[in-house]
């Protein structure tokens, strides 16, 4: 008996999402074994997106090799790790104080880093710092300390695992970057600044060691939002209210930032896809990325015009 026309397009949104359960379910499983045994080093593994890729790679069965700047804070997330999983599933991390902004130490970093496990398979360069002020109010020691923590430190680490991962053939470099090294905004001179040079150097590493087998990633995301997110109110979920719930939903989208947790999980997909460029961002700045490669002299693509109101990075 033939099926009624008004059920047809119910029974294909059930079974598309369906599938697409599926497929969930099998990218999260290959995601545990493409990463098992694998060398990770993240850099400011304490930070939100630091703490969530470490959850991730650890279940996954990832030898870890966890950075930061503070040892307290290190052993704290290293307690957090080993204390609910299963010793012989997984690998005890290692842990490494690494501070870019203390550029002199870096070739003993990278010396403890290759160290660790003699190798090195996935770089995860998670580390940032923040500035927003006018052009005129920012030292030439702000200037500095911004390009040690957001270039040339990522770049220097980048450089000291080079070598073994060219002899060896295989590696995968991940700059967790900002939208900012892609569109400029107002009072982010700096910051801007060191984005844009840290994404320049990973664009020609990647054409540089393609011929060696070895895979360059950047993510460019907005603003990362740490907050947790808050369920509705009751009274919202009722039917009279869904369409202020769906309106406040595209808002939310427009307004707000990236939660380290779908971070975390686009850098797991990164690495196990061997993606080359991920732009995680809402429309807006996806447009205006678009807009100024095409237009670049428009008035209206001026980024004042539309970084009003939005949070970038």
């Amino acid at each position: 008996m033939a099926l009624p026309s008004v059920m047809v397009l119910p029974m294909l949104i059930v079974m598309a999402a369906g599938l697409y359960y599926i497929y969930n379910q099998v990218m999260s499983f290959m995601s545990k074994t493409l990463v098992r045994n694998k060398v990770v080093v993240i850099t400011d593994a304490v930070s939100g997106v630091g703490a969530e890729c470490a959850q991730l790679f650890h279940r996954g069965g990832a030898r870890l090799i966890l950075c930061g700047t503070c040892w307290d804070k290190l052993e704290s997330l290293y307690d957090s790790l080993t204390t609910d999983t299963d010793p012989g599933e997984t690998f005890a991390p290692k842990l490494v104080i690494v501070d870019f902004s203390d550029m002199a130490s870096m070739e003993d970093v990278v010396a403890e880093v290759t160290d660790c496990y003699g190798c090195v398979d996935v770089l995860i360069l998670n580390s940032s710092m923040k500035l927003k002020a006018p052009v005129q109010s920012i030292s030439l020691e702000e200037d500095r300390n911004i390009m040690d923590i957001n270039y040339f430190g990522p770049s220097t680490l980048a450089k000291g695992v080079l070598p073994s991962m060219i002899s060896r053939r295989s590696g995968h470099i991940i700059l967790i970057n900002s939208i900012q090294g892609r569109l400029a905004v107002p009072f982010r001179s700096s910051y801007a600044a060191s984005k844009h040079a840290a994404q320049a150097f990973f664009d020609c590493l990647r054409a540089e060691v393609q011929e060696y087998g070895l895979v360059v990633s950047t993510i460019s995301h907005t603003f990362i939002n740490a907050c947790a997110e808050q369920p509705p109110p009751a009274h919202m979920k009722e039917p009279g209210h869904r369409a202020s719930l769906l309106r406040e939903f595209i808002a939310g989208q427009l307004s707000h930032g990236v939660r380290p947790s779908v971070l975390a999980n686009e850098i797991m997909q990164t690495v196990n896809r061997k993606r080359k460029e991920v732009v995680l961002a809402h429309p807006i700045p996806r447009v205006a990325l678009v807009l100024r490669s095409l237009l670049p002299p428009c008035p209206l693509l001026c980024p004042r015009c539309w970084s009003q109101g939005l949070r970038l990075g």
